[in-house]
């Protein structure tokens, strides 16, 4: 079943084009464009008003003498040369002035959504995110660097011709009138349903980019699990869809063309047929009747383009939706209005009092239940413990990416609730499980640690971390491509590329989560070589499941369920039996036994 975003599902529906006006903002700082936009608008539309009385004047003075009728087309040429110049700048302008706008828009949507909770993602697939900032901004630039425009030079044609039809001929004019309600009618029937249709559309569009983002982002686990049937049919399936959708979409709109245009025409066509019975009875001047005709084909062209463009503004006005609902997104996690600042030099003490989590996707399991836990400035600390036991959630409210459902946690004495996150986070060094490796660089990923680093320091924390040894080996070096998520690398290599990142950071507090996870037995040597000499001069908390790598730790906390059930050295720990000396005896005396086999071998 295709997946239903929540931010989607949530929305009432947009029902008139007022949406639009939540792009001002954007629009605002660039005023003095879009009013000279404007203004070459108004000249451009006014001399298409001005042009019919140009022809008249060429055809009643057909029989004149030439040197006039020579004056007659020249002042016609200057017109249409004039008109060309306008109409080049007004699109310069106001294409310059949406794709500003557009960019304005997507960086501040980037700016929002990237510094949002790990609760946001969990409504929210990354690809529909993708599909806003790039398919919704690109129907907004359309509107502004082309549509409105259009629909307001249109408009001014369509008044002002009005005004010119009625100076030409009041009776032909009062005939076009009545057309007016019969061609309306159908606009704002079918436009309702256009605007639906539009909306629809679009989100299936956001589905299938998201569909097709999480595919491609785990291809290789697609193809291990020979899942490619069913993953093409679930993209096939939504696509389909979006298909289906965009398809009643524009067959809505060709039945309103279609119906617009006949009705305009038809009747423009009638009234010419009196006009033309009006000539020759010699009530109306054949220059009177083309002047009278051109202003009638601007008029309709003029309904005709409106019609038109107000399906675009329309899906528009969606997009704009979507868009303002991320840039207004509330997130679960806010900095206070007045952050208190962490004091410097950052000692590294943190507090759990009392603390109990719960995930918002597993409400009724506890992830941490009333946990209380003392970390001393320059203590090594290490979380162990079964999986699902809460060691990994402790590293994450240290960050605050979740706030706890009850209790505090303090660093340096201080409610993280109290500080700007960006301000305590600069203190906090992190080896996740599994590494982020950026598409780019293997000295750039390094340096994602400490953006001001030199290249001398790039190549000092990969050294410490034992990562100089196969990057100097790469075809380019450090400056070697590593691919989208670092595929060229191996799991080892990319943990000891972050583990020189955290290196980098020099961050007085170091979380390890599982860092060594994925080296091999001398890797994870060297590895912890270098980790237990980084950890000598800063707080550390290790998350591992192989104790052999937390032995050394100046306490161990053993976790189960959310609670904490025993803490203290190794030997102590194995003395006092329980979990810890379970999970020990498994360990160890697996460990012993592969040895053992190898040997034998």
């Amino acid at each position: 079943m295709a997946r239903t975003p929540t931010i989607i599902a949530d929305r009432p529906t947009t029902k008139r084009i007022g949406a639009l006006r939540a792009l001002w903002p954007f629009i605002r700082p660039y005023r003095g464009l879009m009013l000279a936009a404007m203004a070459a608008l108004v000249v451009t539309a006014g001399i298409s008003l001005i042009l019919p009385l140009a022809v008249r004047r060429v055809v009643d003075g057909f029989d004149a003498g030439a040197h006039l009728l020579d004056q007659y087309f020249g002042a016609a040429l200057a017109i249409v040369a004039l008109l060309a110049t306008g109409t080049g700048l007004r699109y310069y302008l106001v294409t310059r002035l949406g794709e500003r706008v557009v960019a304005d828009i997507r960086k501040a949507v980037f700016a929002r959504v990237i510094a949002m909770s790990p609760a946001f993602y969990e409504r929210v697939l990354t690809g529909e995110i993708i599909s806003r900032i790039t398919t919704d901004t690109t129907l907004i630039q359309s509107v502004i660097g082309s549509s409105v425009s259009v629909a307001l030079r249109n408009f001014l044609i369509l008044i002002g011709g009005m005004v010119m039809l009625v100076w030409t001929s009041a009776k032909l004019s009062l005939l076009l009138l009545v057309l007016v309600p019969v061609v309306v009618v159908p606009i704002i029937v079918l436009g309702r349903r256009l605007r639906g249709l539009s909306r629809e559309n679009q989100d299936w569009i956001a589905q299938s980019s998201g569909a097709a983002s999480e595919s491609l982002l785990s291809a290789q686990t697609v193809q291990a699990f020979t899942h490619e049937g069913p993953t093409r049919a679930r993209f096939d399936d939504v696509t389909e869809r979006s298909f289906d959708s965009a398809l009643r979409r524009v067959q809505t709109r060709t039945v309103m063309t279609v119906i617009v245009i006949f009705l305009i025409f038809s009747g423009v066509l009638g009234v010419l047929w009196i006009g033309a019975r009006d000539v020759r009875l010699e009530t109306m001047t054949v220059g009177e009747l083309v002047q009278f005709v051109i202003y009638a084909v601007l008029v309709a062209g003029a309904v005709g383009a409106l019609s038109e463009i107000w399906g675009e503004l329309q899906r528009a006005a969606g997009a704009t939706e979507r868009l303002t609902e991320l840039l207004t997104a509330e997130d679960s996690l806010r900095d206070p209005v007045h952050p208190v600042p962490l004091p410097r030099p950052v000692k590294g003490r943190i507090d759990f009092d009392e603390v109990t989590f719960h995930y918002p996707s597993r409400p009724d399991r506890s992830a941490l239940e009333n946990v209380t836990l003392e970390i001393a400035p320059g203590e090594t600390v290490a979380l162990v413990g079964p999986s699902g036991a809460g060691k990994t959630t402790v590293i994450q409210l240290i960050q605050r990416f979740w706030d706890p459902d009850a209790g505090v946690v303090r660093l340096d004495g201080i409610n993280l609730r109290d500080m700007a996150r960006a301000d305590f986070r600069q203190a906090i060094a992190l080896v996740p499980q599994d590494p982020v490796i950026f598409a780019t660089t293997a000295r750039e990923n390094i340096r994602f640690g400490r953006p001001g680093a030199s290249d001398a320091e790039v190549e000092a924390a990969a050294r410490a971390a034992h990562a100089d040894e196969f990057l100097t080996l790469l075809p380019e070096g450090y400056d070697s491509y590593v691919g989208e998520r670092g595929v060229m690398l191996s799991g080892g290599q990319k943990q000891r590329i972050a583990i020189a990142r955290a290196i980098l950071r020099d961050a007085p507090i170091l979380l390890l989560d599982e860092a060594t996870s994925a080296l091999d037995a001398e890797s994870e040597r060297l590895v912890q070589e270098a980790v237990d000499e980084l950890a000598r001069t800063r707080t550390t908390i290790i998350v591992a499941h192989r104790l052999a790598t937390v032995k050394k730790a100046d306490r161990i906390v053993v976790f189960d369920h959310g609670r904490i059930v025993a803490q203290g050295r190794h030997d102590e720990l194995v003395a006092q039996g329980g979990l810890y000396a379970r999970l020990a005896r498994l360990q160890f005396t697996e460990g012993f036994a592969d040895a053992g086999a190898a040997a034998a071998e």
